[in-house]
């Protein structure tokens, strides 16, 4: 399983129905797509919140990204994830 972060923008539509429901929804959909939501978080700024989640590849993390915006309507910015622990051994050989 990788990492990602999803980083997620509400549309004016999508605020209106933020609901606990929806949240519960989330969590199916991640794991209809093989992953899991370990960590969801609201921000203040320039985005509107976080979600930390695990997925068995890119492909799998590309369905999940664009379902969840179909779905809610938040544009989502997906990114890869490594611990530094594995970004230090990938990098030592530099």
């Amino acid at each position: 399983m990788a990492t990602y972060f999803m980083f997620g923008s509400y549309s004016h539509d999508s605020i209106r129905k933020i609901s606990s429901k929806r949240t519960d929804e989330t969590k199916e959909l991640i794991e209809k797509h093989g992953g899991k939501l370990t960590a969801a978080y609201a921000l203040l700024g320039e985005k509107d919140l976080v979600l930390i989640v695990d997925l068995p590849n890119t492909e799998q993390a590309m369905k999940t990204s664009v379902a969840l915006s179909k779905m809610l309507g938040v544009g989502f910015s997906t990114l890869p994830a490594v611990s530094v622990e594995t970004f230090d051994t990938i990098t030592e050989d530099l």
